[in-house]
């Protein structure tokens, strides 16, 4: 790993084990090489997850998105209190299959979101693998992209925040019917199959709230 980075992952540790929500036969876990792979063919794709929620700290990962033509898939590594929730809290970096040089940076308060942003990058992200990291603290919140921040929030007096404990999420999916295929363009699959590779994901040493229900 780059030393540009390492100095941003104090406090944490390798996600060593994941659980995994949805179609398990395209989600390969290989923690001997920390390598997480997800594949998007006629099957769907996958979601996975930390087997922990945590309250505040460090989550990162080393993504290379899927290459060819991903009109209307999103990838993604996010921090959510409940997949499916409606009062969730979450924080995302999302990738729009539409455009590969940004990516779009979010956030949900009890359900809430309406923060996005997007963000150039200066690199397509199907190329090679870069590292996203998420600092979710009780006064602030940082989004990095290879070590360089690229989107800081700070909690103003008697505004709600992401306070709920949180597990780390990623998935492949077809958004096509979002906003009329708007967000992220219209799925054509022209390249399938599509795969999402993660490295060294990293998550807090501490601040482990809730065993996996």
């Amino acid at each position: 790993m780059s030393t540009h980075t390492s100095e941003h992952h104090h406090g944490t540790a390798i996600l060593k084990e994941i659980a995994v929500d949805y179609c398990p036969e395209v989600c390969h876990h290989k923690p001997e090489a920390d390598e997480i792979h997800i594949t998007f063919d006629h099957r769907g794709g996958a979601r996975w997850r930390s087997h922990h929620r945590f309250q505040y700290g460090t989550f990162a990962g080393r993504i290379k998105c899927p290459a060819g033509n991903t009109t209307g898939l999103n990838f993604n590594i996010y921090l959510s209190s409940l997949e499916g929730d409606k009062s969730q809290d979450e924080i995302d970096f999302e990738f729009l299959g539409k455009d590969k040089f940004s990516v779009q940076t979010n956030f949900y308060t009890v359900g809430c979101g309406n923060r996005e942003q997007m963000h150039e990058l200066g690199f397509n992200y199907s190329e090679d693998f870069h590292e996203y990291l998420i600092k979710w603290g009780p006064q602030t919140i940082e989004w990095l992209v290879d070590g360089k921040l690229i989107r800081k929030e700070e909690r103003k007096p008697d505004e709600a925040w992401p306070e709920k404990p949180m597990f780390l999420y990623s998935s492949v999916w077809d958004a096509s019917y979002i906003d009329e295929g708007r967000w992220t363009g219209k799925y054509e699959g022209c390249d399938a199959p599509y795969i999402c590779s993660y490295r060294d994901v990293r998550v807090p040493v501490e601040n482990i709230v809730t065993e996996e229900k």
